[in-house]
């Protein structure tokens, strides 16, 4: 993340951190310096030295880089810098993607259904919005270990392994986080945490996009450490890392759209997701079902959820409610929830 900080900082973080905590004099002499330019004088006045955190991707800093008493490279100036990037980044990334999705994909005949809760939309927002302050700082902590240097993150192609590990990075990056996130997935489904930790989540019983990132923030984290461990076990290009993590959390919104595109065997779609969603102790899988397969939790999709019609047929919502219960019923108990759907009040159905 030090090509997105280095960009942040140049266009906005460092006049930010200039004025609120100004640099106090040069601690050297600067006689005889009268005939510089105020830049070399800024200069001269900070001991941080910049280099580029990469070779495609790089702004000369202004006067301002060198005018703050936390110089860049202040390990709390780039906690507090990181911390704000990831909320700001990741309510702006949530809200676009998921209004999208929400207006162009997302089917609003599930208002309708029996298991859609009173007022979900804005539930659903003000959980995510509860989360994403708490996620971001755990995350913060990860992305400074990566700006400091301990993570095995590149630049160019000389400094990786190989041309071939390019292209390579990407399976291996998708099959571990997935191996690792069925792991912490499937483990916060463990009675001793699940109603603490998990049921948040799975308040909605019928998701809509917006419930993607309506996490307890401590497992929204949980599941995503293994994208933070990767490249501190293995190489990751830089700009690949970025790209990875906006794929990510796009990800994560559209497969709880509602929109079956595909019956796949082998990706763990919004189809697949919607079972978990449903049926609780199946799907683990972030985006494959090999896990799930070895695991003994695949399920795969109803066939009615991949015709329009049928989907939102009343015989399908009946079938899907019977089942849901009596799971729901093993698994967390007494019902809580209130549905109703957006506006109505039903407890029950």
């Amino acid at each position: 993340m030090d090509i997105v900080l280095e960009v942040v900082d140049t266009f906005a973080l460092d006049y930010a951190y200039a004025y609120f905590l100004p640099a106090g004099p040069a601690p050297f002499d600067l006689a005889g310096a009268s005939g510089l330019k105020n830049q070399t004088l800024d200069t001269l006045a900070s001991t941080w030295i910049y280099e580029p955190a990469s070779t495609y991707l790089n702004f000369a800093p202004s006067a301002a880089a060198y005018m703050s008493a936390w110089p860049r490279d202040y390990i709390w100036r780039q906690f507090i810098s990181l911390f704000a990037i990831t909320w700001i980044f990741g309510l702006a990334l949530y809200f676009i993607v998921a209004t999208a999705s929400y207006y162009l994909l997302f089917d609003h005949a599930t208002f309708s259904h029996p298991k859609f809760l009173k007022n979900q939309v804005r539930l659903e927002m003000t959980q995510a919005n509860t989360a994403m302050p708490v996620m971001s700082l755990l995350t913060a902590a990860c992305f400074v270990a990566e700006c400091r240097g301990y993570s095995k993150l590149y630049d160019t192609t000389a400094e990786g392994p190989g041309t071939w590990y390019n292209f390579a990075q990407f399976p291996a990056f998708l099959f571990f986080t997935d191996f690792f996130i069925y792991l912490i997935h499937r483990g916060l489904h463990h009675p001793a945490i699940y109603k603490t930790l998990h049921k948040p989540h799975h308040k909605w019983i019928m998701p809509t996009p917006f419930a993607s990132h309506a996490f307890h923030p401590l497992d929204g984290f949980a599941q995503s450490i293994p994208y933070h461990v990767f490249p501190f076990i293995f190489p990751l290009q830089k700009v690949a890392y970025v790209g990875l993590f906006i794929f990510i959390n796009m990800w994560t919104i559209l497969i709880h759209d509602g929109e079956f595109v595909t019956q796949s065997p082998v990706i763990n779609g919004a189809a697949c997701h919607t079972m978990h969603h449903l049926y609780f102790n199946y799907n683990y899988g972030q985006y494959f079902t090999l896990w799930d397969r070895v695991g003994g939790s695949y399920r795969k999709p109803n066939p009615e959820l991949f015709s329009k019609e049928s989907k939102m047929g009343a015989k399908e919502w009946e079938r899907q409610v019977k089942e849901m219960e009596r799971i729901q019923n093993e698994v967390e108990g007494k019902d809580d929830r209130s549905y109703g759907g957006e506006g109505e009040g039903k407890k029950k159905i």
